[in-house]
């Protein structure tokens, strides 16, 4: 029986991976390659679309704590399932769209959607399936989801030599439709099925290490912690090939900017080999320092092209690092029980504030210069890092107290 509890368990991941890959890759990476495309069609400027975009951001942010009591509520595998149907409405009235309003609109809808379909809903599933083996499985899971942009930026781009971008939106609506929502159905099923039995959800249940009385004030830091990062991360990841560009790198900014994406794998599969010996406020910690560092590099490196390859890579690891966290870390300190509420509380936080990021970044280099941008940037994370500092020791004294 464990074995085949255990194939399950591999097929349940395996699914949502694939899932996150589509979902990912259709509706976020894609979206810089037919952004130019879309401008062009609809007659307005490149900074427009993503003027529509960052707003779509702030609402999806704010839309992340309805969906997590959802989640709760009703099942994560349920949002999922729903949401790919979204997904798939919301890509086709997008595709449609005849006029500008109608193309914000659908865009702001998609990012709703997409809020149903990434990683917090499933993250939230695989608590939902397992939660005593749900950090480990997370870490599965991004390790999978890493390769959305390595795979959709390509086909994106390639899929542009032949369609429109309202025919490749198109096309990206029936993946949604004809292979996430079956996978997120059959996830549903085979979920309530396992749940039928309310004495082995009981014994399933992880207590969190921080205590009732604690936790208001832990999420506070907790989530601010995160939306430093995200905004970090967000301010560079926005700007990063035309920043390394004007710094006097040249054609290899595009080199060094696509370095980020395997370190950013590389990061998870080290995490799955030797990972179960940190707690994840350890590993926010250490996924926090990684993104400081890589920034710090190149704040100091200038156009010293060594120090420009740290600096993607230490970011990628970061990055990579600070995804499991987002999933691993709420479940450590705070439980299994309404975790849906919980990580959606935290992604609005960090969604809305990393929606102005690259809006702020942008102005700051065109005020003070990509130097000093860079070292602003990293004294955010670095407050984040602290933050995240102060949770690991909170944690390990809650721990030693129970003890």
């Amino acid at each position: 029986m464990p074995e085949a509890r255990n194939a399950i368990s591999l097929a349940t991941i395996s699914a949502l991976g694939l899932t996150q890959i589509i979902g990912y890759g259709t509706l976020y990476y894609s979206f810089s390659i037919l952004a130019p495309a879309m401008a062009k069609d609809l007659g307005i400027s490149l900074e427009q679309v993503f003027g529509v975009f960052s707003a779509s951001l702030l609402v999806g942010g704010l839309s992340a704590p309805v969906i997590g009591r959802q989640m709760d509520r009703i099942g994560a595998a349920t949002v999922l399932t729903v949401g790919s149907l979204l997904c798939a409405l919301t890509l086709a009235l997008c595709s449609w769209s005849p006029s500008v309003a109608v193309f914000a609109l659908a865009i702001v809808l998609l990012e709703i959607s997409s809020g149903m379909v990434q990683y917090q809903a499933a993250f939230a599933a695989l608590v939902e399936s397992d939660p005593r083996t749900a950090s480990r499985s997370i870490t599965y899971l991004t390790l999978v989801g890493g390769f959305a942009s390595t795979i959709f930026w390509p086909i994106s781009a390639a899929l542009m030599g032949y369609l429109s971008w309202r025919e490749i939106y198109l096309a990206f609506a029936a993946l949604n439709l004809l292979v996430c929502m079956p996978l997120h159905f059959w996830i549903m099923r085979k979920g309530k099925a396992a749940n039928a039995n309310r004495a082995t959800r009981e014994r399933a249940r992880v207590i969190g290490a921080i205590p009732p009385e604690g936790r208001r004030g832990a999420m506070i830091v907790v989530s601010t912690a995160f939306a430093l990062l995200g905004f970090t991360l967000t301010s560079i990841l926005a700007h990063m090939v035309p920043m390394l560009g004007n710094l006097g790198l040249g054609t290899a900014a595009v080199v060094i900017g696509s370095v980020f994406g395997p370190a950013q794998v590389l990061s998870r599969l080290i995490n799955m080999i030797f990972g179960t010996r940190l707690s994840p406020p350890v590993l926010a910690v250490i996924s926090a320092a990684l993104m400081v560092i890589g920034i710090v590099i190149l704040g100091l490196s200038g156009t010293w092209l060594p120090g420009a390859v740290a600096f993607a890579i230490c970011l990628g690891l970061g990055s990579g690092i600070n995804s499991i966290a987002q999933g691993s870390l709420p479940l450590h300190l705070f439980g299994s029980d309404g975790y849906g509420a919980i990580t959606g509380k935290m992604a609005a936080a960090r969604l809305a504030l990393g929606a102005a990021a690259p809006f702020v970044f942008a102005m700051e280099m065109e005020q003070f210069g990509i130097g000093v941008s860079l070292f602003a940037t990293a004294g955010l994370g670095t407050v984040g890092m602290a933050a995240f500092v102060v949770v690991a020791m909170a944690t390990k004294r809650s721990l030693l107290a129970s003890g």
